[in-house]
């Protein structure tokens, strides 16, 4: 048992043992008694030989069977951890969607209460403008109109008065009382040019630019260079976008006028694939555009309605400024939806 030998092998060792060693010494009967004595003793010997082998192959078919468990529980350990990792994967998949989705959602709610802010500090900053207009306009019409009105009632009563006694110089005074008229006509038609101009509707968006550039020029002393391509076409677009293109020009001009220190302006109208394109460039000092669109105390009203302008046709606002290089204004608005009348587009 010690050197691994079992029971065919100790039966082999035992039958070459009596017949090397017994049957050839011995006479008939003792042989018999020899051989007798010899099943004795193998079947003594290999006794405990059969029922240690009987226990290990007991043992060992319970331990194939504890093997066949342990191989299941084996498989069935695996298919466990391999469905914990895919548990844990879809979790930390779910933990980063919800992630980045607080991230967005931070973001939009910050977005969101920064437009309100904006738009917060515009209705304030429309308030004052309105009110700041509505003085001027008043101030206006007291300083000037008032005032002329009076000169001419003055004229007239004088007139009213020596017409009675003589006629000698009476055709001076009514000149210059027809003069005063003029004047108050002139101021009329002036606050209706600042506050819609008849031109832009009679005779399209660059006639009205001509109109209005040469009188910020004569105002000013800031020199524009336009050009535009071929005005056939501008001429066709819908009255809300020559609207928004005037105003947004008329409103980047007036920020040269007061903040850029230019002398002068490039003024650019082109046709693009599928836009039309302004762009309003000075020579001016440069300031810090992309801070000042985006600051929650933007003091920039222009630069803001401008924006908010466009957006309302569907276009796009842009502002580049860099040292040396002033100030860029890009006003884009897409053709389609009713800019174009239909069968105009070449």
């Amino acid at each position: 048992m010690t050197i691994g030998l079992d029971t065919l092998d100790l039966a082999r060792i035992h039958e070459q043992a009596l017949i090397a060693l017994v049957l050839p010494s011995y006479s008939a009967g003792t042989r018999d008694a020899m051989v007798r004595r010899a099943g004795t003793f193998f079947a003594e010997a290999i006794t405990p030989i059969e029922t240690t082998h009987r226990t290990a192959r007991e043992a060992n078919v319970r331990l194939n069977q504890m093997i066949e468990t342990l191989n299941r529980h084996s498989t069935d350990l695996t298919d466990s951890n391999r469905q914990l990792k895919q548990e844990i994967a879809q979790r930390k998949l779910v933990e980063e969607s919800l992630r980045k989705s607080e991230q967005h959602y931070s973001q939009l709610l910050e977005q969101a209460h920064r437009l309100q802010e904006q738009l917060r500090l515009l209705s304030h900053q429309l308030l004052v403008a309105q009110e700041e207009e509505r003085k001027k306009i008043s101030r206006e019409l007291h300083d000037e109109i008032a005032q002329t009105l009076t000169g001419i009632n003055v004229q007239l009563a004088t007139l009213k008065t020596e017409a009675m006694v003589n006629t000698k110089g009476l055709q001076k005074k009514i000149t210059r009382t027809q003069r005063l008229v003029e004047k108050s006509v002139d101021i009329v038609h002036r606050f209706a040019r600042d506050l819609r101009p008849s031109v832009l509707d009679d005779m399209g968006l660059v006639s009205a630019l001509h109109t209005f550039m040469k009188s910020f020029t004569k105002r000013t002393g800031i020199h524009i260079r336009f050009t535009t391509f071929t005005s056939g076409w501008i001429k066709q677009l819908d009255n809300a976008t020559r609207t928004v293109l005037y105003r947004v020009a008329q409103e980047a001009l007036t920020n040269v006028a007061r903040h850029a220190q230019a002398n002068q302006v490039e003024v650019n109208i082109e046709k693009l694939r599928n836009a039309i394109c302004l762009r309003v460039k000075d020579n001016g000092k440069s300031f810090e555009a992309q801070r000042v669109m985006h600051s929650k105390r933007n003091t920039r009203l222009g630069l803001i309605g401008m924006r908010e302008r466009l957006e309302m046709v569907g276009g796009t606002f842009s502002v580049e400024s860099a040292p040396g290089q002033g100030t860029t204004i890009r006003a884009q608005i897409p053709f389609g939806n009713g800019r174009v009348r239909e069968g105009t587009r070449q």
